[in-house]
Protein backbone atom coordinates (compact mmCIF):
# COMPACT_ATOMS: atom_id res chain seq x y z
CA UNK A 1 0.00 0.00 0.00
CA UNK A 2 1.63 3.14 -1.08
CA UNK A 3 1.54 6.80 0.05
CA UNK A 4 -0.79 7.49 -3.34
CA UNK A 5 -3.24 5.00 -1.86
CA UNK A 6 -3.58 7.07 1.56
CA UNK A 7 -3.90 10.37 0.05
CA UNK A 8 -6.44 9.45 -2.59
CA UNK A 9 -8.62 7.57 -0.03
CA UNK A 10 -8.90 10.45 2.56
CA UNK A 11 -9.57 13.05 -0.33
CA UNK A 12 -11.51 11.20 -2.71
CA UNK A 13 -14.58 9.20 -0.33
CA UNK A 14 -17.00 12.49 -0.47
CA UNK A 15 -19.71 11.98 -3.60
CA UNK A 16 -20.26 8.47 -5.18
CA UNK A 17 -18.65 8.79 -8.03
CA UNK A 18 -15.25 9.18 -6.45
CA UNK A 19 -16.17 6.53 -4.09
CA UNK A 20 -16.73 3.95 -7.26
CA UNK A 21 -13.42 5.50 -9.13
CA UNK A 22 -11.76 4.83 -5.69
CA UNK A 23 -12.76 1.13 -6.00
CA UNK A 24 -12.03 0.90 -9.46
CA UNK A 25 -8.20 1.86 -8.89
CA UNK A 26 -7.77 -0.12 -5.46
CA UNK A 27 -10.10 -2.88 -5.27
CA UNK A 28 -10.18 -4.53 -1.88
CA UNK A 29 -7.76 -2.59 -0.26
CA UNK A 30 -10.43 0.19 -0.71
CA UNK A 31 -13.10 -2.42 1.28
CA UNK A 32 -11.01 -3.53 4.02
CA UNK A 33 -8.72 0.25 4.73
CA UNK A 34 -12.96 1.99 3.74
CA UNK A 35 -14.75 0.04 6.80
CA UNK A 36 -11.49 -0.46 9.12
CA UNK A 37 -11.26 3.23 9.59
CA UNK A 38 -14.78 3.80 10.12
CA UNK A 39 -14.89 1.21 12.17
CA UNK A 40 -11.90 2.51 14.26
CA UNK A 41 -14.22 5.82 14.60
CA UNK A 42 -13.62 8.13 11.72
CA UNK A 43 -16.98 8.92 10.08
CA UNK A 44 -16.14 8.32 6.71
CA UNK A 45 -18.42 6.22 4.07
CA UNK A 46 -16.79 2.59 4.47
CA UNK A 47 -19.81 0.69 4.03
CA UNK A 48 -20.55 2.75 0.75
CA UNK A 49 -17.47 1.21 0.07
CA UNK A 50 -17.93 -2.22 1.24
CA UNK A 51 -21.69 -2.01 -0.84
CA UNK A 52 -19.98 -1.12 -4.20
CA UNK A 53 -17.57 -3.85 -3.68
CA UNK A 54 -20.18 -5.85 -3.37
CA UNK A 55 -21.95 -4.82 -6.48
CA UNK A 56 -19.08 -5.14 -8.47
CA UNK A 57 -18.52 -8.82 -6.88
CA UNK A 58 -21.80 -9.69 -8.36
CA UNK A 59 -21.08 -7.86 -11.57
CA UNK A 60 -18.03 -9.96 -11.82
CA UNK A 61 -15.49 -7.05 -11.55
CA UNK A 62 -14.10 -8.52 -8.49
CA UNK A 63 -13.68 -11.72 -6.85
CA UNK A 64 -16.98 -11.87 -3.86
CA UNK A 65 -14.92 -14.46 -1.47
CA UNK A 66 -11.84 -11.43 -1.38
CA UNK A 67 -14.70 -8.64 -1.15
CA UNK A 68 -16.19 -10.80 1.48
CA UNK A 69 -13.20 -11.48 3.79
CA UNK A 70 -11.93 -7.60 3.35
CA UNK A 71 -15.17 -6.50 5.05
CA UNK A 72 -14.69 -8.96 7.58
CA UNK A 73 -11.05 -8.27 8.57
CA UNK A 74 -11.37 -4.79 7.85
CA UNK A 75 -14.53 -4.34 10.40
CA UNK A 76 -13.08 -6.54 13.07
CA UNK A 77 -9.66 -5.11 12.59
CA UNK A 78 -11.25 -1.55 12.81
CA UNK A 79 -13.19 -2.27 15.87
CA UNK A 80 -10.05 -3.99 17.95
CA UNK A 81 -8.62 -0.59 17.33
CA UNK A 82 -11.18 1.81 18.58
CA UNK A 83 -11.85 -0.19 21.33
CA UNK A 84 -8.14 0.49 22.80
CA UNK A 85 -9.04 4.06 21.56
CA UNK A 86 -11.83 3.71 24.05
CA UNK A 87 -9.88 2.46 26.70
CA UNK A 88 -6.54 4.56 26.34
CA UNK A 89 -8.10 7.98 25.34
CA UNK A 90 -11.42 7.83 27.27
CA UNK A 91 -14.02 10.28 26.99
CA UNK A 92 -12.12 13.08 26.13
CA UNK A 93 -10.08 11.92 23.31
CA UNK A 94 -13.96 10.38 22.15
CA UNK A 95 -15.44 14.17 22.48
CA UNK A 96 -12.34 15.47 20.24
CA UNK A 97 -12.55 13.44 17.65
CA UNK A 98 -16.13 13.98 17.50
CA UNK A 99 -16.26 18.06 17.56
CA UNK A 100 -13.56 17.44 14.26
CA UNK A 101 -16.78 16.23 12.78
CA UNK A 102 -19.50 18.52 14.57
CA UNK A 103 -20.73 15.68 16.36
CA UNK A 104 -22.27 17.09 19.77
CA UNK A 105 -21.21 16.14 23.25
CA UNK A 106 -24.85 15.64 23.16
CA UNK A 107 -25.06 12.59 20.72
CA UNK A 108 -21.80 11.47 22.59
CA UNK A 109 -23.39 11.17 25.71
CA UNK A 110 -26.00 9.85 24.65
CA UNK A 111 -24.48 7.09 22.46
CA UNK A 112 -22.88 6.43 26.25
CA UNK A 113 -25.89 5.97 28.03
CA UNK A 114 -27.59 3.80 25.55
CA UNK A 115 -24.41 1.44 25.39
CA UNK A 116 -24.19 1.26 29.19
CA UNK A 117 -26.98 -0.53 29.03
CA UNK A 118 -26.24 -3.19 27.45
CA UNK A 119 -22.65 -3.21 25.87
CA UNK A 120 -22.72 -6.73 23.78
CA UNK A 121 -25.65 -6.42 21.89
CA UNK A 122 -24.63 -2.86 21.44
CA UNK A 123 -21.00 -3.42 19.97
CA UNK A 124 -22.92 -6.96 17.59
CA UNK A 125 -25.97 -4.81 16.48
CA UNK A 126 -23.77 -1.64 16.42
CA UNK A 127 -22.57 -2.05 12.67
CA UNK A 128 -26.20 -1.63 11.18
CA UNK A 129 -26.38 1.55 12.50
CA UNK A 130 -24.14 4.74 11.41
CA UNK A 131 -23.53 6.48 14.13
CA UNK A 132 -22.86 3.96 16.43
CA UNK A 133 -21.26 1.85 14.01
CA UNK A 134 -18.31 5.04 14.17
CA UNK A 135 -18.59 4.70 18.09
CA UNK A 136 -19.67 1.35 19.19
CA UNK A 137 -15.70 -0.15 19.21
CA UNK A 138 -14.99 3.53 21.06
CA UNK A 139 -17.27 3.58 23.62
CA UNK A 140 -16.88 -0.48 24.21
CA UNK A 141 -13.37 0.58 25.48
CA UNK A 142 -14.44 3.56 27.73
CA UNK A 143 -17.08 1.71 29.30
CA UNK A 144 -13.97 -1.08 30.22
CA UNK A 145 -16.38 -3.43 28.77
CA UNK A 146 -14.14 -6.86 28.68
CA UNK A 147 -11.77 -7.69 26.27
CA UNK A 148 -12.63 -11.49 25.49
CA UNK A 149 -16.28 -10.64 25.33
CA UNK A 150 -15.89 -7.43 23.16
CA UNK A 151 -13.94 -10.15 20.95
CA UNK A 152 -16.57 -12.18 20.48
CA UNK A 153 -19.25 -9.86 19.79
CA UNK A 154 -16.67 -8.37 17.46
CA UNK A 155 -15.89 -11.27 15.36
CA UNK A 156 -19.85 -12.60 15.53
CA UNK A 157 -21.20 -9.06 14.42
CA UNK A 158 -18.23 -8.36 11.67
CA UNK A 159 -19.41 -11.86 10.29
CA UNK A 160 -22.64 -10.96 9.48
CA UNK A 161 -22.69 -7.51 9.58
CA UNK A 162 -20.29 -8.09 6.00
CA UNK A 163 -22.20 -11.16 5.18
CA UNK A 164 -25.29 -9.32 4.58
CA UNK A 165 -23.82 -6.42 3.59
CA UNK A 166 -21.39 -8.09 0.51
CA UNK A 167 -23.96 -10.72 -0.50
CA UNK A 168 -27.30 -8.56 -0.95
CA UNK A 169 -25.53 -6.35 -3.57
CA UNK A 170 -23.60 -9.28 -5.16
CA UNK A 171 -27.01 -10.94 -5.52
CA UNK A 172 -28.47 -7.55 -6.31
CA UNK A 173 -25.91 -6.72 -9.03
CA UNK A 174 -26.44 -9.19 -11.30
CA UNK A 175 -29.41 -8.09 -12.48
CA UNK A 176 -30.09 -4.76 -11.09
CA UNK A 177 -28.21 -1.26 -12.07
CA UNK A 178 -25.65 0.01 -8.90
CA UNK A 179 -28.75 2.66 -8.03
CA UNK A 180 -31.35 0.78 -7.52
CA UNK A 181 -29.11 -1.83 -5.99
CA UNK A 182 -28.18 1.13 -3.28
CA UNK A 183 -31.87 2.24 -3.34
CA UNK A 184 -32.76 -1.60 -1.81
CA UNK A 185 -30.39 -1.49 0.17
CA UNK A 186 -31.18 2.19 1.99
CA UNK A 187 -34.63 1.03 2.53
CA UNK A 188 -33.10 -2.89 4.14
CA UNK A 189 -30.73 -0.54 6.32
CA UNK A 190 -33.73 1.45 7.05
CA UNK A 191 -35.72 -1.42 8.54
CA UNK A 192 -33.15 -3.08 10.06
CA UNK A 193 -33.05 0.34 12.37
CA UNK A 194 -36.75 0.14 12.74
CA UNK A 195 -36.74 -3.44 14.17
CA UNK A 196 -33.82 -2.93 16.08
CA UNK A 197 -35.56 0.72 17.72
CA UNK A 198 -38.74 -1.64 18.14
CA UNK A 199 -36.94 -4.03 19.75
CA UNK A 200 -35.43 -1.69 22.38
CA UNK A 201 -38.89 -0.03 22.84
CA UNK A 202 -39.83 -3.68 23.65
CA UNK A 203 -37.48 -4.36 25.60
CA UNK A 204 -37.93 -1.34 27.88
CA UNK A 205 -41.38 -1.70 28.10
CA UNK A 206 -41.02 -5.72 29.39
CA UNK A 207 -38.73 -4.72 32.23
CA UNK A 208 -40.69 -1.32 33.40
CA UNK A 209 -43.64 -3.93 33.65
CA UNK A 210 -42.01 -6.60 34.88
CA UNK A 211 -40.63 -3.68 37.74
CA UNK A 212 -43.71 -2.93 38.75
CA UNK A 213 -45.53 -5.91 39.19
Amino acid sequence: MTLDFVIDFVTNFFTLESLQLFIHDYGYWSVFVGIGLENTGIPIPGEALTLLGGFLAGSGELKYQWVLLGAIAGSFLGNSIGYFIGKWGGLPLLRKIAHVFRISDQKIDEAREKFLENAPKAVFFGRFVTFFRIFAAPLAGIVEMPFALFLTCNLAGAVVWAGVTVTLPYFLGQFLPLPEVLDIMGKFGIGIVGLLVAWVIVSIFLERRQSTT
